[in-house]
């Protein structure tokens, strides 16, 4: 038998529901309380009037928010790339493989140790807030390969993605042809069911845009939902693309030109930012203003990978999108939190409302602002994950 649990004297509670608080984005409720039946919030207000329960959590007049919905991550891979980064950041020339690099380290990982560091970076990732996250393939680049890492990761979580195509394999580099057909017939009836949704890098020296369509119309036949790496290093038609095929999120969105900010503000596709590539890359940033200014559904992740954003930390991709994207304190939580949950097209997490699963986090702050307003503080003191303190 389940049982309840009610966490009261919260100093700032976020809902990400309107109708619950302030009128805000937010949902902002103070002198707050929450409670949990079984693995769902069932309740949600003023401390004061907060119904009996089996257990009690005093907050202390700290801020709870929803867990954080990391809705883009590269965590089935194996090795580093210390030397490149380190070369970079240097400012020095390094010629290694990039991705490829990463793919002969991946290839000649066991299933245990790939496991084993999948775990890693999602315990890294719970104890900074993070309950939900989905995570990709495309580090294998063989049938065999990509099909173990889909099947290791539907284990930890129901937010895979099929991403067969995120270069060409290194031995088919001279015929990409062949390795689209490979990614659009056997590698993908071998991924599908282990997968629910299927992605493509469409950049310049990895998918163009007939390629990356064609492999997105193939998962959605196979019952997958198309979702893109788009406009990251360059313009180009990744946009355009997900809002042709109701891909639920465009991934980076760097370089967007005015049609494509429009394409996206009518359209059901979130435009998710992943300032910790830039970092990582010095690149230009993307600009969260002038998407949320036009309407645009935006989603904050981490984008966690080996090679351009070797963090697990969404607090860190907060505090990088306040500085130095245009997005508020207010903005950036959300685009965390509601955002993400957009992005997986998930109503069941990213808000605190009744019926939503009880994914919590608990700060050692007042307030939401702090994560911007802290950077790099540990301020994660409490999560709640499906109903259960985990931290």
């Amino acid at each position: 038998m389940s049982s309840s649990t009610v966490i009261t004297n919260i100093g700032t509670l976020v809902t990400n529901d309107p109708s619950l608080g302030d009128n805000s984005p937010l949902g902002l409720v103070r002198d707050a309380a929450v409670v949990i039946d079984g693995d769902r919030i069932a309740w949600t207000g003023e401390s004061s009037k907060a119904p009996a329960t089996d257990n009690r959590v005093d907050a202390g007049g700290r801020a709870v928010l929803p867990g954080f919905v990391d809705s883009h991550s590269h965590l089935l891979f194996a090795g580093d790339r210390t030397e490149e980064f380190n070369a970079r950041m240097s400012g020095r020339p390094y010629s290694a493989g990039g991705i490829r690099t990463t793919v002969a380290a991946t290839r000649a990982a066991s299933d245990e140790e790939l496991e084993a560091g999948l775990t890693r970076y999602l315990a890294e990732a719970l104890r900074q807030g993070t309950t939900t996250f989905e995570t990709k393939s495309g580090y294998g680049l063989t049938t065999a390969d990509e099909s173990r890492a889909l099947r290791i990761a539907a284990r930890h979580t129901d937010e895979v993605t099929y991403l067969g195509a995120h270069v060409v394999a290194p031995e088919l580099a001279d015929d990409p042809a062949a390795y689209v057909a490979l990614v659009t017939g056997e590698m993908l009836d071998a991924c599908a069911p282990h997968a629910r949704w299927v992605d493509v890098f469409c950049e310049k020296g990895a998918f163009d845009g007939d390629q990356a369509r064609a492999i997105l119309t193939a998962g959605k036949a196979k019952g997958l939902h198309p979702r893109i790496h788009a406009n990251q290093l360059s313009y180009g038609p990744g946009v355009q693309l997900a809002v042709e095929l109701d891909a639920a999120s465009a991934d980076h969105c760097t370089h967007l030109t005015d049609a494509d900010v429009d394409a996206l503000a009518h359209s059901d596709t979130v435009a998710t930012l992943l300032p910790g590539a830039e970092f990582s890359t010095r690149a230009a940033w993307p600009d969260a203003r002038r998407l949320i200014d036009a309407g645009v559904t935006v989603a904050l992740s981490t984008d966690c990978n080996p090679g351009s954003s070797f963090t697990s930390s969404v607090p860190f991709c907060i505090a990088l999108a306040v500085r130095d994207m245009g997005m508020t304190p207010d903005e950036a939580v959300w685009s965390a939190t509601a955002g993400g949950a957009a992005a997986l097209r998930r109503d069941d997490v990213g808000r605190v409302a009744p019926g939503a699963y009880a994914d919590l986090t608990l700060l050692d702050a007042p307030s939401h602002v702090h994560l911007a307003y802290r950077p790099g503080v540990p301020l994660v003191d409490g999560v709640w994950r499906r109903g259960v303190r985990v931290v």
